[in-house]
């Protein structure tokens, strides 16, 4: 008797037009989990290690003439473009909604851009003008950038390092997850924080990167198409000895091939913010 009335309120939901379990599939790209190992070091101990770096490297630049002032035509052009992305960040990680974001732009001649963890963005000019970047490729830039921070690649990379170095005190990764951190990690933050700006991440970051990153300018109305000829551009900046941007992200057709592989998932988004606009 109650199955039977169980399955008659399941057909009459079903009658009335709500979504079915299929419908609530996510919208746009897929990718994996986080790693467990970003746990293992505190977000609080990396941002605030990342707000220090910051402020350091925009003092230097201050004190050379090379920080855009706020009325400078390219930094308006990349607080405008970071204002339309970061609301879409907080589907990937609720945090972001309380990180102090920070846009600003270094004069210099390095092709090259980064998100630090709690939101902390610089673009140099080498890579706006160099590359002659469009508004999409900057909006994929910014995007790739943002995406590391959301996914916490760095905390992560500092959290596999943790429990290599400094954790077999403690009986091993496995322990440290599920009975506390070892007490050395916020020591081992502090020293690793030289490496924030310039980090490299393997090759399955880059990827997760490219793909979020994507989403997030197509959510906000930028052609994600533009993944594939900012690329090509970079590529073709120096044929000799890569650009800085370049020499930490892997690139070559795979890269683009994985782009072209995923525009049909974000391609119906990209329409649907640019009908609202």
């Amino acid at each position: 008797m109650h199955i039977r009335r169980f399955v008659f309120h399941a057909c009459l939901v079903l009658a009335c037009g709500l979504p079915s379990v299929a419908g609530w599939a996510r919208e746009g790209v897929e990718v994996g989990k986080e790693s467990a190992f970003a746990k293992l070091v505190p977000a609080s101990e990396v941002e605030q290690s990342a707000f220090q770096q910051y402020s350091q490297m925009l003092k230097q630049a201050a004190d050379k003439n090379a920080l855009g002032p706020s009325d400078h035509p390219q930094v308006l052009r990349l607080r405008q473009i970071a204002k339309e992305l970061i609301p879409h960040s907080y589907e990937w990680n609720p945090r972001a909604r309380d990180w102090k974001w920070e846009v600003n732009l270094i004069g210099s001649n390095q092709v090259n851009a980064f998100c630090m963890p709690g939101g902390k963005i610089a673009f140099y000019t080498g890579i706006l003008k160099q590359l002659e970047l469009t508004d999409d490729e900057v909006a994929m830039v910014m995007g790739h950038e943002i995406a590391h921070a959301l996914r916490e690649h760095a905390r992560e990379r500092m959290g596999k390092s943790a429990a290599t170095n400094g954790l077999a005190t403690i009986g091993g990764t496995v322990a440290s997850v599920f009975f506390g951190i070892n007490p050395n990690v916020t020591d081992f933050v502090a020293k690793q924080g030289a490496n924030l700006i310039n980090l490299k991440f393997s090759r399955d970051d880059e990827t997760e990167a490219d793909l979020v990153g994507m989403e997030l300018a197509a959510r906000a109305g930028y052609d994600p198409r533009a993944g594939v000829t900012l690329w090509q551009k970079m590529s073709a900046a120096n044929k000799g000895a890569p650009p800085q941007w370049l020499s930490t992200h892997p690139s070559g057709n795979s890269r683009i091939e994985e782009i072209q592989a995923n525009l049909p998932k974000v391609l119906p988004l990209y329409q649907r913010a640019k009908d609202s606009r």
